[in-house]
């Protein structure tokens, strides 16, 4: 009984000391860690508001390609009134040639002056420059009504002036001029000028050569269609990296993955929502490469350095190719060469590949296949290098 008592005792006096050691192992609580915390998390926040917001906060049209038909001093008089620097003429021979160039996104498209001036736009290649050039057909015709406004006023003031010269009678006239309908005829005639003029006063037409599709009228649902194929790589890379461990098999998956995700999301946005148009089985081909592409990269850099690629993947895609992609307004709207580099990563590369494929049959598309597929091939290499790396290690410890 005593003996009981005596290790009650002692474990009773050694349990504080524990607490106390375990207390004083502990990290004691730190403000200045604390106020670290909240400034990393600031930074954070600050870096994606930037990354989203900056393109659309500096974007200015510039050097927009656009045709022009007619001679060099008309061509010329267009780039005067436009803004500085916004247009980028480039002089045709006729409508149907300048019609041609808009289908196969040469250019966005194109003027036609002469007696009946056309402006001819592409909604489907950029509704907002679409709305640039309506803009400056509602210029033009100001100026042309300003015109014609104008000459009515000099024919009206020359009429008067003729009916004060008839009002002073015939001593004021030779004799020629005072025959029986003489004096009434030519004020009679000048009268009829004004009204000649207004009835000929040219107007501005504007044609919108490729359209929109009815279900996305406003360009918006094909703009935010290369979200969901960067959020869907995305999400694919790191569901795929985290649950197959066999870096030969990840590969396996982000095949299979691209070829099912390219199926079900063209699904949704052709067969159900109507945004996407054209061949089903190419936007299915360029939604799955896409996807596969994004997917791939992850797991590359996941096989390289382990999760931490995921970090990186996700930044180079969603971070920092998804706000310089172009997909709401052209890569020309974006400050320096911005534009033409967010073409070379996914997101801005699938949605052009997405727009011409559903717009455009006859634009080139060469190039936005082979970045996808660049993309793709670099990210399946990368798991098959990790995969050698980590043999090769076994290997050596093994040994």
């Amino acid at each position: 009984m005593q003996t009981r008592i005596l290790a009650t005792s002692d474990s009773a006096e050694t349990a504080p000391d524990a607490e106390a050691e375990t207390a004083k192992g502990a990290p004691k609580p730190s403000i200045k860690q604390a106020l670290l915390a909240a400034i990393f998390a600031a930074a954070i926040v600050t870096i994606i508001l930037l990354a989203f917001s900056w393109p659309t906060v500096t974007s200015e049209p510039k050097d927009l390609s656009v045709a022009a038909v007619g001679d060099q001093k008309q061509i010329d008089q267009i780039t005067a009134n436009a803004p500085d620097g916004m247009l980028d003429l480039k002089k045709v021979d006729s409508r149907a040639e300048a019609q041609q160039l808009i289908r196969e996104r040469e250019v966005y498209g194109a003027f036609i002056v002469g007696d009946e001036p056309e402006i001819l736009t592409s909604t489907a290649a950029s509704p907002a420059v679409a709305q640039q050039l309506n803009g400056i057909a509602s210029q033009m015709q100001q100026k042309i009504d300003k015109q014609a406004i104008s000459g009515m006023q000099d024919g009206m003031k020359e009429m008067q002036d003729a009916l004060a010269k008839a009002s002073q009678g015939p001593a004021s006239q030779s004799p020629a001029s005072q025959g029986p309908a003489g004096p009434q005829e030519n004020p009679g005639e000048q009268a009829q000028a004004p009204a000649t003029s207004a009835m000929e006063v040219p107007q501005v037409t504007v044609t919108d050569v490729v359209p929109l599709n009815d279900n996305d009228s406003t360009g918006a649902g094909l703009a935010i269609a290369g979200l969901p194929l960067t959020i869907g790589g995305i999400v694919g890379g790191v569901l795929t990296s985290m649950i197959v461990h066999s870096r030969r098999m990840r590969a396996v998956a982000v095949l299979a993955y691209g070829a099912i995700g390219g199926l079900a999301l063209t699904l949704v946005l052709q067969s159900w929502f109507g945004i996407l148009q054209g061949n089903f089985g190419l936007n299915v081909l360029a939604a799955g490469l896409a996807v596969a592409a994004t997917a791939a990269l992850i797991n590359g850099f996941v096989s390289l350095i382990g999760p931490g690629g995921i970090a990186i993947g996700a930044v180079l895609t969603m971070f920092i190719g998804n706000p310089i992609a172009s997909l709401q307004a052209p890569k020309e709207f974006l400050a320096g060469a911005w534009g033409d580099i967010g073409q070379f990563l996914v997101p801005g590369a699938s949605g052009t590949l997405l727009r011409d494929l559903s717009y455009f049959p006859g634009a080139p598309m060469t190039m936005q296949w082979w970045v996808l597929i660049g993309w793709f091939v670099l990210g399946i290499a990368l798991i098959l290098v990790g995969h050698l790396l980590a043999h090769s290690k076994k290997r050596a410890a093994v040994s």
